[in-house]
């Protein structure tokens, strides 16, 4: 896959559990795990926007493209 999602990594560094990262964002836990995963098709720019507020990061602290 040549988009990486380095959403555990933030959340290991930031020692947020998955549930209160789901919680913030007010979405089902297993959405999260969706989108963490990578087998998320779509994902609203309302919660990426809410997402990166919540960790306070970047677009591109989360989400990585690579040629294959």
């Amino acid at each position: 896959m040549p988009v990486t999602i380095h959403l555990d990594d933030i959340l290991a560094r930031q020692k947020m559990p998955l549930i209160d990262l789901a919680e913030k964002l007010n979405i089902t836990l297993s959405d999260l795990f969706t989108l963490k995963t990578g087998k998320a098709g779509v994902i609203r720019f309302s919660t990426f926007e809410t997402l990166c507020e919540v960790l306070q990061c970047q677009p591109g602290d989360i989400l990585e493209f690579t040629k294959e």
